[in-house]
């Protein structure tokens, strides 16, 4: 049974049994110390693959864009982040699992050049803060049948395999997640194989959004929310196509969410110009309030030096941030646009999906409304119930 949360920098004991174990083992030398400069992780993360096949798929300023993140958020973990034996082994995994991703998914699109031609259904993308419900809006419309989602896996793993052991290896992943984080569904409900957002792909190509809800990393978040995301956006492009052709789904719309997405809306339209864009409107406060609750908790497992005073300026300005940039690029769409409010999704989840629909002039069939029935029974069961619950008991100063 998953623990009361009684502060928000509450962390599992194994985290501290396990960091204190591999510190004991980097000091005696039992094992290597982790190294996180770009061209030792380039080297550790392809091994004897050309570095070359890179490039296949990708524009130049595309790999030079790579590059440049690389070395920036490698300096910026050492130098800001303070990371714990736990939060370096995270960084060197997830840094090193991006590389090699790329690398692989070069040689899919140099075999395979035509994978990148493959035509898209307009999508429909759900648009908005984190912790506004975007999650429950884009487990709904991609529970419709005519519509197309995200697994976790895919998200995470985007790489195709004939024998698809991606949903395994990730239930493997969320297996141990729960251990280190005995919270970690109350925060966001998981599933290997679920519908979730694409966060992976965004990570993939060093967006800062995954990382610096982990890190505390002030000089890359500011370099990545200065710099052009197009290079990003590209890549996430590249790697949708990849994942329709290998699904069959290419042809139904597909469902896609990232917080992040509100604060490069402009790009992401730029590659996906016949979208239907799904805004979350939720109240700043209580939005700003969850956001903390998230980020702490993901930081308390890495690091022993979160200031929350910190992360609630932090949070509150990210907020503005994605506020400001998405009512800009909203303001330059001339696509169709819907707006679903978090407290009528709470009270009238129906009637608000139905809205929805209508602004979209689509068909809500009577299969789409089972089939979401039975995806709100699901989230009713889940842990992810008991996150306002925890909020409350913490002590509102810390909260």
């Amino acid at each position: 049974m998953t623990p009361a949360r009684k502060s928000l920098l509450d962390r599992a004991p194994i985290v501290d049994r396990l960091g204190n174990g591999l510190q004991k083992a980097w000091d005696r030398g039992w094992l290597p110390p982790i190294v996180l400069e770009s061209d030792v992780l380039i080297e550790k993360a392809i091994g004897d693959t050309p570095i070359e096949i890179e490039g296949d798929g990708r524009k130049t300023e595309d790999i030079t864009d790579f590059r440049e993140r690389l070395r920036k958020i490698c300096a910026a973990i050492d130098e800001e982040a303070r990371l714990n034996p736990i939060g370096r082994s995270f960084a060197y995994g997830q840094l090193t699992r991006a590389i090699r991703q790329r690398h692989e998914l070069g040689k899919i699109w140099r075999d395979r050049p035509e994978i990148l031609e493959t035509k898209l259904a307009p999508p429909i993308i759900v648009v908005g803060q984190m912790r506004a419900g975007t999650t429950r809006i884009h487990r709904l419309l991609s529970a419709d049948p005519t519509h197309a989602a995200t697994r976790f896996c895919d998200s995470w793993h985007p790489v195709p395999q004939s024998l698809d052991l991606r949903p395994f290896w990730s239930g493997m992943a969320l297996f141990w997640a729960r251990r280190l984080n005995p919270w970690i569904d109350t925060i966001h409900p998981f599933g290997a194989a679920r519908a979730d957002e694409e966060l992976g792909w965004l990570a993939g190509a060093f967006d800062h959004s995954a990382y610096e809800a982990q890190w505390h990393i002030p000089s890359y978040v500011a370099f990545s929310e200065s710099h052009d995301p197009a290079p990003v956006y590209r890549e996430f492009a590249r790697i949708l196509r990849t994942d329709a052709l290998h699904h069959g789904n290419a042809h139904r719309p597909r469902v896609m969410k990232v917080p992040q997405f509100a604060e490069d809306l402009d790009s992401l339209l730029a590659q996906f110009p016949d979208a239907r864009v799904v805004i979350a409107e939720r109240d700043t406060q209580a939005t700003v309030k969850s956001s903390i609750s998230l980020v702490a908790n993901q930081m308390a497992m890495q690091s022993d030096h979160v200031d929350l005073e910190q992360l609630q300026c932090e949070w509150k300005r990210k907020v503005a941030l994605r506020t400001e940039r998405m009512k800009a690029a909203l303001s330059r769409f001339t696509g169709p646009v819907a707006h679903v409010d978090f407290e009528q999704l709470e009270g009238d989840w129906e009637a608000a999906i139905g809205d929805l629909y209508r602004a979209f002039d689509l068909a809500l069939s009577n299969d789409a409304l089972a089939a979401m029935q039975a995806e709100q029974r699901r989230a009713a069961k889940s842990d992810h119930q008991r996150h306002a619950k925890d909020l409350d008991r913490i002590d509102p100063a810390e909260a």
